[in-house]
């Protein structure tokens, strides 16, 4: 069942300065749960629709050819995001999180977060215009991504931390990836312990 999001808001009370000076990496989360306000804006910010017409997102794309897809784990289950609809869908009930956080190598910090976002890419939708080049625009489009993200949560009054040690082909395997779909970074949210 695909479910819609409480509409973002354009506008915070963090300067981008701020969020900027205050962003750390932070390994030590409460067990809490992240309200649908919060979910909502870091969710657009990772990947949603800021302009309708051409569908543009919140991150430059090379040639808008928007490779990423975006996952995430939380409490209840494994969700998947649809940007243009600014909805979520649940793939997978359940808490996920231990799982999550053996499958990146042990980092037992996982299984406190209260959301762990998963961006993966399909490599062909740039690479069929840009060849292996396109390689290159796709790892930029998730950085920008994870930094959008790692921003949006210290404006949420909240902390990440980035992953990129992980088991891919077990994390494919947990996620139910399609073959063509590669998970690419992992990044852990939650309240500072």
């Amino acid at each position: 069942m695909i479910q819609k999001l409480i509409q973002p808001k354009y506008k915070g009370m963090v300067s981008v300065e701020e969020a900027i000076f205050l962003r750390r990496s932070v390994r030590n989360f409460k067990d809490v749960k992240i309200n649908e306000e919060k979910l909502s804006q870091i969710l657009w910010s990772a990947y949603g629709v800021t302009e309708r017409i051409n569908n543009f997102r919140s991150i430059p794309s090379a040639g808008a050819t928007y490779p990423l897809e975006i996952y995430f784990i939380n409490y209840e289950g494994l969700y998947y995001y649809y940007p243009k609809d600014h909805s979520i869908e649940i793939i997978k009930k359940g808490d996920l999180r231990k799982q999550l956080s053996n499958l990146c190598l042990n980092q037992n910090f996982v299984s406190k977060a209260s959301l762990c976002i998963i961006i993966c890419a399909v490599y062909e939708r740039t690479t069929i215009y840009y060849g292996q080049r396109g390689l290159r625009y796709v790892y930029f489009e998730v950085g920008h991504c994870a930094q959008n993200v790692c921003l949006q949560t210290v404006a949420l009054g909240l902390n990440s931390v980035c992953i990129g040690a992980f088991d891919d082909k077990e994390i494919k395997k947990l996620l139910s990836y399609p073959e063509n779909l590669e998970p690419l970074y992992i990044i852990a949210i939650g309240e500072k312990l």
